[in-house]
């Protein structure tokens, strides 16, 4: 397994589809590498030359936000958001969906398990219930 920023990416599958596992990296902006370096993008992970590989870095590096600085500036974002008491930011804060997406049926993803209200059914639940 070919290591890129630290990352460890699978070498049994193509150099597009390996990069993609670095956060940050989408299948564009990996087409996008391989064909600027003229690396075959038919070409396994594991078969990269430590020259390429270098060279993959180096342009990472110097192009793109990647991996730890991305997810702090995505946080920090979101914070922004929540303390300047913007809609999307209450939206995070309740962990509703931000995008306008409804949330009357769905939404279950953001809002987790259903917690369900009304009517408690059976003897013994009845009785707990009181407690």
């Amino acid at each position: 397994m070919p290591k890129i920023l630290g990352i460890d990416i699978p070498g049994n599958k193509r150099v597009e589809y390996s990069l993609r596992y670095v956060y940050g990296l989408g299948l564009t902006r990996a087409k996008s590498i391989v064909s600027s370096l003229g690396i075959d993008p038919d070409k396994r992970a594991d078969d990269l030359t430590g020259d390429e590989l270098n060279r993959i870095t180096g342009v990472l590096q110097e192009k793109y936000v990647l991996e730890g600085d991305l997810r702090r500036e995505v946080a920090q974002n979101i914070r922004r958001l929540i303390s300047i008491g913007a809609y999307r930011g209450i939206r995070h804060r309740r962990g509703l969906p931000v995008r306008g997406q409804r949330t009357h049926t769905n939404a279950r993803t953001r809002k987790g398990v259903r917690k369900t209200v009304g009517a408690v059914r059976g003897r013994e639940a009845r009785s707990a219930a009181r407690q």
